[in-house]
Parts: C-alpha cells; structure tokens; sequence
C-alpha cells in the first residue's frame, strides 16, 4: 500500500511530500502550509476544466470518423473535408493580425540560432551533459564519429585521421571566420596585437576578413592562447598549446577548436522518460532542482577511473578593446512538462481521483526553478522560467496551459508571465489553428517547434477511418509534410517570434549517421529555424556548424517579407495509399519495421524503465526512440489492421517473430528479460496491445497502456524482490 499523507484535502504520497517540503521548498520563502493550500486551489479549479478539454477532444474525433465513414467510397475531397472540420469548431476563425508580447526573454531564445538538445531529466548524468554541451570539440566530434564519412579504426590515435580531423576543421574556419589573406591550414602563429588577431602565414601577416569576429581571448589560462570568435551570434573558440600532442605537430600550434554548441537543452520530464508514480516523478523534479540550484552531480565510471561530473561555470575573457567578457559555461535549461492527457498516482484529489499530470508538473517544476530565480540566475539572466507544453490540441487547450501557469504564478508568488511557454506543434488540430494557438498566450510564448514524428501519429489517428495510409517511409515526402513545416515558420514569423522566441525543427534521430546529419540537417536553418533538436553534445558541436554558415535572422528576415506560403490548405491532404497495390512482401517488410521498432523500445520502456534509448532497427542501426516514434509505428499498424490491410493474426505472427529479434538485439544485456518463448510477459503484452487496441487510444497516444504495464511490471518486479528477500531469511 502506498503511504499518503492529507495536504489541503489532497491524499499525497509521503516520498513527494518529503521531496516538496525537505527539498524543493526551503529557501523559496514559501511555507509548506501555502503551498500545498495553493495547490489544491489550482487542482480544485482545473482539474474539470482539464478533463472537459480531453472530453472535447473525443467528441471531435467521434464526428471526423463519421465524416469519414460517410465518405469512405468517395475521393478525399479537402474542400469538403476543412469546412466539415470548421463546422464543428476543429478550426476556428481567424482573429485580426496580431505580433507576441512576451517579455524578459535571454538571448538564448531571442536572437542566438543553434542547436536545441533534448534529455530525460530522470537520468542525471544525461542531463548534466546536456546541460555542460554549451561547448564541445570539434576535433573530438569530427574524430570519433562518421562525420568524415567513415569510423575510426583501432584504440590508439590515427594520425592520418587526425590530420583529416584538422584539415575538416580549418576548411571550416575558412568558411565560417576567413583570414584577409590566405587559409588557416597555412597559419604557422597566433597572437594578439592590441586590438587585432594576428596570423603569420607564409605569405606574411594578416588578420580576419572581418575584423569584428574577434571578440575576446585569455593567455596562459587553459592553454597559452585561447582565441575566441564570433559568427551568426556564435562563439567559436581555438586553442593555441604547442605542448600537447596535437598542438606540437600543428603549424601553429592549435591543439583543438571548440564550438559553441547546444544553446539550449530541453529536460525531459515527458516523451524520454519513464515516469509511472512518485518514486519515478521525484527522481524527474530532483534532477531538476539540482540543475537549478547548480548542484547536481554524478559519479560516474569511465575507462576504469571513476569521477564527479557537474555543471560547468562559466568563464571570463579579455575583450581586444581591454574589457571583460563573461562566457556562458552551460546552456539554457528549459523543462519539458506533461501534456493534458495522464493523471499520476503521485497525488490523489479529494475523491480519490488522480490529478492531472501536467498540473502537478506546472506547479512543482516551477517551484523548482524558483532557486535559480532567486538566487544566482545562472540559468536565466532575464528571470524567465521557461516550460515546454507538448501534445496541446488546438487554442482552447493553450489557453488552459497559460491559466494554469498563471495560478501557478500566483500561488509561488510570481510576477505574471514569469513562466515562458513553450507550444509544441505536433498535433493537427494546433497546425491548422497555429497563429490562434500563439494568441491564445501571446504574453508568454517564447517557442514554437515542428515534430514529423508525433504530428504524423496525429494525422494517422485522426484520419483513421479515412483509409490506409501510405507506408511509413512514403509519408515523408507526402503533400502535407512540407505544408505543415512551412506553416509553422510562416505562422511564426507573421506573430512576430522573430528576434523574440525559437522557431524550431524537430529531432535527428539517427545519433550514429553523423555524416548524414551533417549533409541533410542544415536544412533547417536555412528554412528559418533558429533551433532544432539533436540527440546528443557531439551532434550539438557538428550541427552547430550549420549556423556558422546561415545566417537565420537574414533568412527569417526575407520569409517574413515574402509573406506566408500556400500552407495550410496543404494540411487537409491525408497521405492515404489510394491506387498502392502493395505486394506480400512490401507488406511484410513495412510491418516488421514497425513491429521490430515498438517491441524493441517498449521492452526496455516497461521492463527496465527506460524512456529513451538508442533502438537498433531492423537493419541495425541504432535509432532514438521515444513514445513519439512508438506512436507513429503503433498507430501505422493499427491503421492498416483498422482497414484490413492485415488482420490479427498476422500482426501477432509478425511481433513473435520480431520479439525473437529483439531478444537477439539485447542478448549481452545483462537487465533484459526475453519476450520469447512465453510471449507473455507485461512487455510483449504492451506492445500487443498498442497494436490491436491502437485505433481506440485517445489521439493515439501511447502513455495510457505504456503507463499501465509498467506500473504492472514494477508491481511484478518488487514482488520478485520480496520473495526472494524472504527466501534468504529463511
């Protein structure tokens, strides 16, 4: 039995009553007394307000499956099909134009463009290498991957590969910070001479063709020289040090570049994680207190040493006009909380009900973050906290998001609009009400992003009666993808973000193709995006490249002149397969796909607890999976199950047969629990069930069935632990 303790009528679990008031509270000036009262005033508020939200969500979905039912024998008419959906108020009129108001935003969000990355803040050593990836090398980055286009080989260091590494590097100084006069492979000395950057080549001296790219240094500090430079907002720094091995067979003795690398970092208390009751949310808000607090630390292993790993500080430089530069160590932390669909057993109301999830994230990451605001603003130098909100069905769903945070505001004694929001648009009904949704919290909107994954398990589920759809790889290029990007840049530009909040792009979810990202992901800067996603620090240091040559203010600033693109008529086209003639083999193939990608993220998702982890497909390579991409597969499936592209039985044959697959993929894994042969326990069943019961998942949403069977197999697992336990006293 869960033991609960009563605060203001709520029934709460004593471990998050221990965390709020031994933990989280002392030192904000809040009393445990107004906190828990001023909680249970929002719950008793909004509560209903949420779940008439989610209510209205079915209704709508309910009317679209008739509509589509009726008309299942006709061509997708999507002229029809908009003023059906304007009809019963899934899109809703237009307001006058309109620019944001929100205040207090750190240049992080306003006015740097680079990469974004995305942790779970339930694991600490992840979250402080996100946070520490404000920096990384770029000889680290281009050495240890397949940036260069292929792997290293062997333990020891390739020199070969290594002057490949350093020849990358400089061809991209030349292009990011050129000299006046020849190229930094030639450079035989660095030094500073008053205000200049002095290179000796060959040729002579020369400094930088723009001379303003120099903006600071420090001698004798790491290194003998520390250099730093600035391009499109961002720092560059190099280091001068004959003394290590790189640097002594350098010209000039540069021993590494370093890059400005994710400016901001997304902690994770929702897609990444694994958070099913109050053992697992404590972890979450503990992590992120102590990020905000700046004194998170984790012991880690590596190579056989064992050390202390925490936040960076930052650091000071000498300005060439002979002032003081301070440099951000860290990047900016903004927290990612639930959407408004779960509740958690972490709080109970009065009746016994769960709370809403996203409420008690609302209040108690917030409640976090007010240690950084109130003493050392080392996160946010503008005194903004800022929440990502996911997975929000259309304006009426933000402006529930924004009340909330304003009673959160009020209960924590916040000034109003403290709390920046960040709208995620991964849902259909935000898309094509997007401008709208920015309205709806026009004073504390400081983010929009674009997420192929979620919005396309979103369309699939909400056009699930409409027919079946493409295959999955063939949905990339269908009509209403780049509708849907190019909407959301436009849409945010005409609401004014430009130079106020981030317009970004969704994840590179291949975190071993460097080569790949670092060929397809400029991509999104230049189409505007001052931000997009990434799944690692290394990837950050190579994506951060990319910024180095777009500039994304000069890009956003022809878009918005431009004026918005045809887009949201393109967002009626459903990528349904009318004409494919698929063959057996075609089918097979895409469902094993799917089945392998589902049953190779739930296992670890329901057994170990583990929200986010790198999945080998069914090729073998190593993909990030999240619920966002489980959503997409499960729902792909159930799609076709839904139209009897297949039926049941074959579904179950293709995930016993990928399950065996699997199980091979994790056979080192010492934690794995086969799924074969019983194909019976709580993680095989899961990963079933997402699958036949996938056309009836609110919005197609993977947490309901994800939540209950890992709450059933830690249930299972204490068990386990008891009987053994007693077994041993014995």
């Amino acid at each position: 039995m869960t033991a609960r303790s009563i605060k203001s009528g709520l029934q709460v679990d004593d471990r998050l009553v221990a965390f709020i008031e031994q933990q989280a509270l002392p030192g904000t000036g809040i009393t445990a007394t107004d906190f828990w009262r001023g909680f249970e005033a929002i719950i008793s508020e909004l509560a209903p307000e949420n779940r008439a939200l989610l209510a209205r969500r079915e209704e709508l979905q309910a009317k679209i499956d008739a509509w589509h039912i009726a008309n299942r024998d006709k061509p997708h008419d999507a002229a029809a099909y908009g003023a059906m959906l304007a009809d019963i108020g899934y899109i809703v009129p237009e307001g006058a134009a309109f620019e944001i108001e929100t205040s207090n935003i750190d240049p992080e969000i306003a006015s740097i463009a680079g990469p974004q990355l995305v942790v779970p803040v339930m694991n600490a050593r992840y979250a402080l290498n996100a946070a520490n990836a404000r920096w990384g090398s770029l000889y680290d980055s281009l050495y240890g991957t397949d940036a260069l286009g292929d792997l290293p080989s062997g333990k020891g260091y390739d020199a070969q590969r290594g002057a490949r590494v350093i020849a990358w590097a400089k061809a991209h100084l030349d292009r990011a910070a050129p000299l006046a006069g020849g190229s930094w492979a030639d450079v035989t000395r660095l030094r500073v001479d008053g205000e200049m950057l002095i290179a000796t080549t060959p040729e002579g001296e020369t400094g930088l063709a723009d001379p303003s790219q120099f903006v600071g240094y420090l001698e004798n500090g790491l290194c003998p020289l520390q250099v730093l430079l600035r391009k499109n907002g961002l720092l560059l720094e190099i280091l001068v040090d004959p003394s290590t091995p790189v640097g002594a067979q350098d010209l000039a003795g540069i021993s590494d570049i370093y890059l400005e690398s994710a400016i901001s970092a997304i902690m994770d208390c929702e897609d990444s994680v694994a958070a099913v009751d109050a053992e697992d949310k404590v972890l979450a808000y503990a992590n992120w207190l102590g990020l905000m607090k700046g004194d998170l630390t984790e012991t880690v292993t590596k190579g056989g040493k064992t050390f202390t790993r925490k936040l960076n500080p930052d650091s000071t430089y000498q300005t060439p006009d002979g002032g003081k530069l301070t440099v951000k160590g860290r990047a900016l932390m903004l927290v990612r909380n639930v959407g408004h669909l779960m509740t958690n057993p972490a709080i109970l109301d009065a009746e016994g009900r769960e709370v809403p999830e996203g409420i008690m994230d609302a209040m108690i990451t917030t409640l976090c973050a007010l240690h950084d605001l109130k003493f050392n603003h080392a996160n946010s130098a503008a005194g903004s906290i800022y929440v990502v909100k996911p997975k929000m069905h259309g304006p009426q769903e933000v402006a529930f998001a924004d009340k909330l945070f304003d009673r959160v505001e009020n209960a924590l004694r916040l000034p109003n609009n403290t709390v920046k929001l960040g709208i995620m648009d991964e849902e259909r009904r935000t898309s094509l009400n997007l401008g709208e949704c920015i309205r709806a919290a026009r004073h504390r909107v400081a983010f929009i992003n674009t997420g192929f994954l979620d919005r396309t398990g979103d369309e699939i589920h909400t056009s699930m009666q409409a027919g079946p759809m493409l295959r999955k790889g063939d949905m990339k290029t269908a009509a209403w993808i780049g509708a849907y990007e190019n909407n959301n840049v436009d849409t945010g530009l005409a609401c004014g973000l430009m130079g106020r909040a981030q317009i970004g792009k969704g994840m590179w979810a291949m975190p071993d193709l460097m080569a790949d990202m670092l060929a397809q992901k400029g991509a999104h800067p230049a189409a505007g995006a001052n931000c997009a996603w990434v799944p690692s620090p290394t990837a950050a240091t190579l994506h951060a490249t990319h910024y180095h040559l777009c500039d994304v203010a000069a890009v956003q600033q022809k878009l918005r002149e431009a004026g918005p693109r045809p887009g949201r008529g393109g967002l009626l086209n459903i990528p349904l397969a009318a004409g494919q003639n698929w063959s057996e083999d075609e089918i097979t193939a895409e469902l094993e796909n799917n089945a392998q990608g589902i049953l190779g993220y739930v296992v670890r998702w329901v057994d170990q607890g583990v929200g986010c982890s790198k999945v080998p497909d069914i090729n073998d390579v190593g993909l990030m999976e999240d619920r966002a991409t489980c959503r997409i597969s499960s729902q792909h499936m159930a799609n076709w199950l839904e139209h009897g592209v297949v039926d049941d039985v074959r579904v179950l044959e293709v995930m016993r047969k990928m399950a065996r697959v699997v199980d091979a993929q994790n056979a080192d894994d010492p934690a794995y629990r086969p799924m074969a042969p019983g194909y019976d326990g709580p993680a095989f069943n899961a990963a079933v069930d997402l699958v036949l019961k996938g056309a009836a998942q609110p919005s197609g949403y993977t947490e309901p069935l994800l939540h209950a069977y890992r709450q059933q197999a830690k249930e299972d697992q204490r068990q386990q632990a008891s009987r053994a336990d007693a077994a041993n006293r014995l």
